[in-house]
Formats: C-alpha cells, structure tokens, sequence
C-alpha cells in the first residue's frame, strides 16, 4: 500500500477534527473533535513507521510506541475533560461555550464599582432569590 493512502485519510480526519474544534459550541462535542485530531496523528505515525520500517534495516517501530503514549495521553485528557464538563453542566446547567463564556463574564462586570452589593435596590430581591433556591434543592 501506497504512503499516500493513510496520510490523506489522516489529513481529511485532521481536518475534519479542527473544522468541529472551531464550529461546534457543545464542549463534548468539542472533545470528541479533538479525539477525532489525535486519531489522525495516531494514523500518521503507524503509517510512517510501516514505511520507514522497510526501508531502514532496523526496526525500532518508535511511531507505533508514540502512538501507545498518545492513545494513552488521549484517554487521560478525555477522562478528565468529561468530568469537567459535567460538573460545569451540573453547575451552571448548560455545556454550550458561548453561554458559559456568557455566563463567567457577567459576574465578573461591576456596573458601578463605588456602590457596594447591599446598597443596591434589587440586591434584597438577589438574596431572596437565591435563599429559596437554596432552600428548595436542599
């Protein structure tokens, strides 16, 4: 087999896993573009470590132990990107990025900085809010 055949596969599966990296705003979604990124670098190492392979004399076949190590590091970082994710969903009720990019920015924004939260005429309202909510999930 040609080295051609893999190594467009693996472009085509490279572009595809950035194009989701880039378009989709569901974090797992966003994830398994990446996964779909590391399988296309998998793809390439095996495929020229088979071609090297027969060309030198010795076969060391280092592509396909750097494949082991990212298939490791694959899991590992899908692992934890996934319980991040549901703790993040749990938490704020969505896993879309822009909402959560929404979401952290607009408590960090102070409309006036020399008005402290209690002198607020709607903070009583905040606190009664968040008082029930508290009490109905507890």
């Amino acid at each position: 087999m040609h080295l051609a055949y893999p190594a467009v596969l693996s472009a085509l599966l490279f572009s595809t896993g950035l194009y989701g990296v880039l378009a989709r705003r569901n974090a797992i979604l966003v994830l398994m573009s990446v996964e779909l990124m590391l399988n296309a670098v998998n793809l390439n190492l095996v495929a020229f470590d088979v071609w090297l392979s027969r060309t030198a004399e010795e076969t060391l076949h280092s592509g396909q132990a750097l494949t082991l190590f990212t298939i490791a590091i694959a899991a590992a970082e899908i692992g934890i990107g996934l319980a991040i994710v549901l703790a993040v969903h749990r938490n704020r009720g969505t896993a879309d990025i822009d909402k959560l990019r929404d979401t952290s920015e607009s408590h960090d924004t102070d409309t006036d900085p020399g008005v402290d939260d209690a002198d607020r005429p709607d903070s009583d309202a905040l606190t009664a809010g968040r008082a029930g909510k508290a009490e109905a999930t507890a």
